[in-house]
């Protein structure tokens, strides 16, 4: 027997006809599927929000999970109002109470995190290098990567494929490997999450996705070189500021979307008005800053956790942000204004 989130039935509860047609429900378990590296599938943008799995593409095609009795039972958690399956401590949505009105009939976003290679070892996400270019890692992965395209090469309706929660596309030969022989029709769009550093080299290798590109955001944890080059280990001030240009050039032709992601911590909160004008200076259209996690890669997170209240720095850190919001700069995003809080 499942269990109801009672706090969760309060607040979202549907009691009637009338309110089954009005009432917020997250979308996200109908117009979301999300890809891990071993091919489990999960009904949400993000694994630690809603952690139960609705299938596994080894052994199963897309179109077989989709629908699967697993996912038609999350489905009808968010009809009923019960939202029994999903986390509400990590939630974003459920946590703000930011959910949305309507309900989609269809996949709309596939998110891929089929592998976590990358160029650089940030210690806010991971503990060394990881570069899978051959071994089972990557034969997993290309295995995973090519039954996404059979799926696609099928699919008849529009969808958006994001690219690069886990590792950065461009530094991962599964993912090369993937952009390089996905279908070439225009139903199919992409958004792409990547520190940058490899975008200039490689993106003219992927016209195709570049020319159906959306969105895209580049991770940049500092806004001067000795506060980068510290917390994005492996990466160059003068790489990074190069692609930027690059990218921003590459926006005026294209018109996708280009977001800055910044995480705050300890060591780079100060330079948090100093990203604003470093996204302004390259035509960004957002500046996304959020709050430090805890993956386990930190021997001591508590030290580096500036939204703790006991923190030595936490004073410094809240003068900081009120600086932040009196620039009142257009390219903000105002959601992660609310979450700096």
């Amino acid at each position: 027997m499942v269990m109801i989130n009672k706090r969760l039935f309060e607040r979202y509860r549907i009691n009637t006809d009338k309110d089954l047609q009005i009432s917020k429900r997250c979308p996200r378990p109908y117009d979301t599927v999300l890809i891990d590296k071993m091919g489990s599938c999960y009904a949400c943008e993000c694994q630690s929000w809603l952690p139960q799995s609705i299938g596994n593409l080894q052994v199963q095609s897309l179109d077989e999970i989709v629908g699967s009795d697993i996912h038609r039972h999350i489905r009808s958690s968010i009809q009923d109002g019960t939202y029994r399956y999903c986390n509400e401590h990590q939630c974003s949505y459920l946590k703000s109470g930011s959910l949305l009105h309507g309900q989609p009939e269809r996949i709309k976003h596939l998110r891929l995190a089929i592998d976590d290679s990358c160029n650089l070892r940030c210690p806010s996400c991971r503990k060394g290098l990881i570069f899978h270019k051959d071994g089972s890692a990557y034969q997993l992965g290309i295995k995973l990567a090519d039954r996404i395209n059979e799926w696609l090469y099928c699919y008849q309706h529009p969808v958006q494929v994001h690219i690069g929660s886990d590792g950065d596309p461009f530094a991962s030969h599964v993912y090369r490997h993937f952009m390089e022989q996905t279908p070439e029709r225009d139903s199919i769009s992409y958004s792409i999450l990547t520190n940058a550093l490899m975008f200039k080299e490689f993106s003219p290798r992927v016209p195709y996705v570049i020319n159906n590109l959306k969105e895209l955001g580049v991770s940049i944890d500092g806004a001067t070189q000795e506060t980068y080059e510290k917390l994005r280990l492996g990466g160059k001030w003068d790489k990074i500021t190069e692609n930027l240009e690059y990218i921003s050039q590459l926006k005026q032709r294209h018109g996708f979307r280009f977001i800055l992601h910044f995480v705050v911590q300890k060591d780079n909160y100060h330079e948090m008005q100093d990203i604003v004008t470093l996204g302004e200076q390259y035509h960004a259209d957002r500046v996304w800053l959020s709050r430090i996690q805890d993956w386990n890669t930190w021997a001591n997170f508590d030290e580096h956790n500036i939204f703790d209240a006991a923190h030595p720095q936490h004073g410094d850190y809240r003068r900081q942000l009120l600086r932040l919001e009196q620039m009142n700069s257009d390219i903000v995003e105002p959601a992660t204004l609310r979450q700096l809080h």
